[in-house]
């Protein structure tokens, strides 16, 4: 479980420190391509395959976390 609570905690400042820079990038150069990506509807597409690699990630951590925790009880036991 320790290894998951570092992975989570990585990715929780990873996402923070990236907030600044998306924030950054709302200048009127990009307006136009916000406009473009809202208009056809390709952001939700954007949103929603970012946010499905994120739930794999985290389904990952979270299977390996168990096989390890497993493998250590296993090891434990001998």
């Amino acid at each position: 479980m320790n290894i998951l609570k570092k992975a989570l905690a990585t990715v929780l400042v990873f996402a923070v420190g990236m907030t600044g820079v998306l924030f950054a990038q709302t200048t009127a150069a990009g307006a136009g391509s916000e406009d473009f990506m809202d208009s056809n509807g390709k952001i939700y597409v954007v949103v929603a395959v970012i946010v499905l690699i994120v739930i794999a990630l985290f389904a990952y951590l979270f299977y390996l976390d168990r096989k390890i925790a497993r493998m250590e009880k296993e090891h434990d036991q001998q």
